[in-house]
């Protein structure tokens, strides 16, 4: 009975332990480029005392042979603090991002099962400290059990991903109306893609890659998944962190159209440099055929300065500059945007309204309209198509609950789209506070960029609810280098405590909240 308490304890530790190490996992790329290996140093870091318990209590029982009554109570109170522990920390950290059982995922989880049981198996013929000492140290290096198993697992699931690429490249081929646009940019892709097909579907029928399926796992999902074949465009939106992956993308969907939202520094801290992401971004323009049409920004000077590398046509949007599809008369207010497009080469205009905020959505509705039109969308469905675009999830979103009315761009933070946002909420009549850790991934930048992200929101924000204490602190010294209030400024451990906080402090007063990013379990600090 005693060993079987003991065994039932260790079992539970080890299933929620590696339940959060998998959830991390996934949340790090599969130890992409070393990704994980860098998280878990910084998970020791942040939860030191916990990875030295398991480690010395491994080690202390294998000094002894049997147990005493005292050890025996000391390893119970122990494994029990742990059970406990190791519970809390999962269920905390699979709120927000939750574990998803993808084939790729139940593959590690049978093999690390395997593993475990197995271990179990040899050593419950040793003496019991002996077992809870193989199982504790186990659990200690878990996560670089999974790293190894990942390893292990990389011919294999590099096998299984060909055989889908290829499977895509065939069905693509029977669909054979099909007219294949990508979309990629440091920011507005998935905006974009909604946008585009919001318009496309007054007249065609299609797919998109659905949410952020932005990888090559995501686009053969979405393409495996597509029941139809009678199908006249499917829109690939395509994401990055490493030079050469959009090509990779575009080499198993063969893109005939292409829109270049952005360029800017978000993943600066993977690409190492603008001039990385921007060639990486042209990826996309510069695998495009002959006859392909690829849509950029007059207004962007990385995409003004870029020398193309191949000869398809390109239609120029703008506002600012003279451009082939322009946007004027441009009026913003708080429950959307109306502005008019000037088609230039046919020298027609039409007016158009949407329930979208900020100047970084006038441009992805530009590009759109330019595209369709090109695609021989009527003007009358082009107008009806931006009409009916729904708010994006967690992009500009406008939500009231209650007394306070909700600006969710907690998808993603980059600079551009973080001063948009700002831009977005002084719009606003009455109180106006941001929730915020501030943007990751920026590489050297970083502090730099979150510093002046600070300086942004000094002149619009009431109050400033800061997320992570360490993140934060630029965006903070920016905060007080414009001789902003430091009682108007709130640091909190977690989103939940900022919001929770918030919440009380307008509990009977109407407020404008702007949640800019909120980010993976990955990079919490508490």
């Amino acid at each position: 009975m005693r060993s079987l308490f003991i065994y039932l304890l260790l079992d539970v530790i080890f299933l929620y332990t590696s339940l959060y190490d998998m959830q991390m996992l996934q949340q790090n790329a599969y130890d992409e480029r070393s990704k994980y290996f860098h998280f878990v140093l910084k998970d020791f870091k942040n939860n030191y005392f916990i990875f030295l318990l398991r480690y010395f209590l491994a080690f202390a029982l294998m000094l002894y042979d049997k147990f005493n009554v005292y050890l025996y109570i000391f390893l119970i109170v122990v494994l029990i603090f742990l059970c406990l522990w190791s519970i809390r920390n999962q269920i905390n950290h699979n709120k927000k991002l939750p574990l998803k059982y993808t084939k790729r995922l139940i593959r590690i989880l049978l093999f690390d099962y395997i593993l475990f049981i197995a271990l179990e198996l040899i050593v419950c013929k040793v003496v019991l400290t002996y077992f809870a000492a193989f199982t504790l140290m186990y659990i200690a290096i878990h996560p670089i059990i999974l790293m190894i198993i990942v390893l292990i697992l990389s011919p294999v699931e590099k096998m299984i991903m060909n055989h889908y690429k290829n499977n895509a490249r065939n069905k693509l081929k029977r669909m054979n109306n099909l007219n294949v646009i990508g979309i990629t940019g440091s920011f507005g892709k998935t905006s974009t893609k909604n946008i585009l097909n919001s318009i496309l579907k007054t007249t065609y029928t299609g797919f998109i890659t659905p949410s952020s399926f932005n990888t090559p796992s995501g686009l053969t999902l979405t393409i495996q998944r597509e029941k139809s074949i009678f199908n006249d465009y499917f829109i690939a939106e395509m994401g990055a962190r490493y030079m050469g992956e959009i090509k990779e993308l575009c080499d198993i969907v063969y893109p005939k159209y292409g829109i270049l939202t952005s360029i800017g520094p978000a993943h600066l801290e993977t690409f190492k440099s603008l001039d990385n992401i921007c060639k990486t971004k042209f990826e996309l323009i510069e695998s495009l055929p002959s006859d392909g049409v690829g849509v950029l920004n007059k207004d962007d000077e990385y995409m003004r300065k870029y020398h193309l590398k191949n000869n398809c046509n390109i239609i120029w949007i703008g506002i600012d500059n003279k451009a082939d599809v322009m946007a004027e008369n441009i009026k913003v207010k708080s429950d959307g945007t109306t502005f008019d497009i000037v088609f230039n080469k046919t020298k027609e205009r039409i007016t158009v309204n949407t329930i979208l905020l900020g100047n970084k959505n006038i441009y992805n509705i530009l590009a759109s309209a330019a595209l369709s039109k090109y695609l021989n969308v009527s003007n009358e469905n082009i107008i009806r198509g931006i009409k009916n675009i729904e708010p994006i999830n967690h992009r500009l979103e406008l939500k009231r609950i209650g007394n306070i009315t909700l600006i969710d761009d907690s998808f993603n933070s980059n600079p551009v789209g973080a001063k948009n946002a700002v831009d977005v909420l002084g719009l606003m009549d009455g109180e106006k506070v941001i929730i915020t850790p501030g943007m990751v991934e920026m590489g050297k930048e970083e502090d730099k960029l979150n510093y002046t992200f600070g300086e942004q929101m000094s002149d619009v924000c009431n109050h400033v609810y800061l997320v992570g204490p360490k993140k934060t602190k630029p965006i903070y010294d920016g905060l007080l280098s414009k001789g902003y209030n430091v009682n108007d400024i709130t640091v909190c451990k977690s989103f939940n405590e900022a919001y929770d906080i918030m919440s009380k402090d307008y509990k009977n007063k109407k407020v404008n909240v702007l949640i800019e990013n909120d980010l993976p379990d990955s990079y919490t600090e508490a």
